[in-house]
């Protein structure tokens, strides 16, 4: 007789550091389940027939397969169903929104709260890690090169698809080490390093060649890439053109953009005694933005030892767009939020003593407008609206502004033939990824703007099925010929 799920309204709690004592170092926030916890966790799922989950993930990772195999303590069976549809399970596990994915679509969450996937998908993929050495398997090589631009999310999965079916893969890093914005843009507390560093062993253990410090657009052309053999290209170079608002003050000395606050923090150690280069020691840190990214940028700078550290959001806590969980750690480890406010000016200081130098600005305060919310706009969210002789100004040292990204202008700008959007994203078919331009193929960031690293591995998982498909077509009408 088949044992009956286990039917508790709620998830199994997920095990975390003290807020205390993680809100001063940078070690992963979340522990992990145990193998009791994951299984009686597992048994909640009821293995719906129309499994409603895999509709909501967008790499289709057979997900009650994998639960099932949980429940009967079968590990690594349960890593080996993800494995065929991700590459990325443990970065997965840990970033990706299931709330507003899978977990979304799941039956439990109708009357309680739906089953722990994501939960489920870490602690799969950190037993495997733990556990098993045995060799991704890749089919015997083809003779057929591709390039691929960019080794975030979409990159890595691109490649990794491609290197299981033959192909010879280049993956061209523009910074000194592989990740993409998983390395430079998600702090360690989030997904510690060598989580991303052993998906890129695993794809070099698999062939994979990854050439870093390589500009694509200024290094070498993307035309230049099929006088060197490559049959196609896949370009996943990201979002990292920061956003800002245009007000007064976002020159001075201790504002930064997210994407640089990060990028020094996560990947140049700016954390570091002596920094080759710094970054905000203490005072006192405003983050403006109320997304995933912004919850990074305040929760570091609290681990780098700022005094106080505000999030100024110009909508109330029910449209911030970050994660509930992420929202609810950045509380617990002490980040004020000041919602339905709107930064107007930054104010600033010039050092007496240095008068010659124009850099010698630096952060004072910050001028903010009280907010309202009307009536929805265009995402369906309520308007803020300005409320009249509301300005106040308060003490800040450092502004660190979080309200976005666009892709990277420069393979655009350098590459001929390859149409973009008014956004500066990349224009592809949404079915194949395939550019306006012979041969290149496009993911990520880089078509849709900032978004979620599972939609960009969906992405990369296409882009690789139609370049596979596109280079056997090519082929066989070479042979016909």
């Amino acid at each position: 007789m088949a044992e009956l799920p286990n039917m508790k309204m709620t998830k199994n709690d997920m095990p975390t550091q003290d807020p205390k004592v993680r809100a001063h170092n940078f070690e992963e926030v979340a522990l992990g389940y145990d193998e009791a916890t994951a299984i009686d966790e597992a048994k909640r799922c009821l293995h719906c027939v129309n499994m409603p989950c895999v509709a909501g993930c967008p790499v289709k990772i057979h997900i009650p397969d994998f639960i099932k195999k949980i429940r009967e303590g079968d590990f690594e069976g349960a890593y080996q169903v993800i494995a065929e549809s991700s590459n990325l399970p443990a970065v997965c596990g840990r970033v990706c929104p299931q709330e507003s994915q899978c977990e979304a679509k799941c039956v439990r969450g109708i009357k309680g709260e739906p089953v722990g996937i994501g939960r489920l998908e870490r602690f799969v993929a950190d037993w495997h890690a733990m556990h098993s050495n045995t060799p991704e398997h890749c089919e015997k090589p083809n003779g057929h090169k591709v390039a691929v631009i960019g080794s975030g999310p979409s990159g890595l999965t691109c490649a990794g698809d491609l290197a299981k079916k033959g192909y010879s893969v280049t993956i061209f890093e523009a910074l000194h080490k592989a990740g993409g914005v998983l390395v430079y843009g998600i702090p360690e507390f989030r997904l510690p390093k060598k989580i991303v560093q052993s998906e890129v062993d695993k794809l070099k253990s698999m062939g994979v060649e990854i050439k870093t410090n390589m500009v694509i657009g200024k290094t070498l052309m993307v035309d230049e890439l099929f006088k060197m053999g490559y049959e196609a290209v896949f370009i996943g170079s990201g979002a990292g053109l920061p956003r800002f608002m245009g007000i007064p003050g976002e020159e001075l000395n201790g504002v930064y953009s997210a994407n640089e606050f990060l990028t020094r923090s996560n990947l140049m150690k700016a954390y570091i005694d002596k920094p080759v280069t710094p970054i905000m020691k203490g005072g006192i840190v405003a983050v403006v933005g109320g997304g995933n990214v912004a919850m990074d940028a305040a929760r570091t700078a609290l681990r780098l030892g700022a005094k106080k550290v505000y999030i100024v959001y110009r909508r109330s806590e029910e449209e911030l767009p970050a994660r509930r969980e992420e929202i609810e750690h950045a509380k617990e480890e002490g980040v004020e939020f000041r919602l339905l406010n709107n930064p107007v000016a930054i104010l600033g200081f010039r050092n007496p003593d240095n008068k010659k130098d124009p850099k010698n600005v630096f952060v004072t305060a910050l001028r903010c407008i009280k907010m309202q919310l009307g009536e929805p706009d265009a995402s369906g969210r309520r308007r803020p609206v300005e409320i009249a002789g509301s300005e106040y100004e308060f003490p800040v040292d450092t502004v660190i502004m979080s309200i976005g990204t666009s892709p990277n202008p420069l393979i655009k700008t350098t590459t001929v033939g390859l149409e973009t959007n008014s956004h500066g994203g990349i224009i592809v078919e949404e079915t194949t990824g395939k550019t306006s331009k012979e041969a290149v193929y496009a993911g990520g960031d880089a078509v849709t703007g900032a978004a979620t690293v599972i939609s960009a591995m969906g992405a990369g998982k296409v882009a690789g099925q139609a370049i596979d498909d596109y280079i056997k077509s090519k082929n066989a009408k070479s042979r016909k010929k």
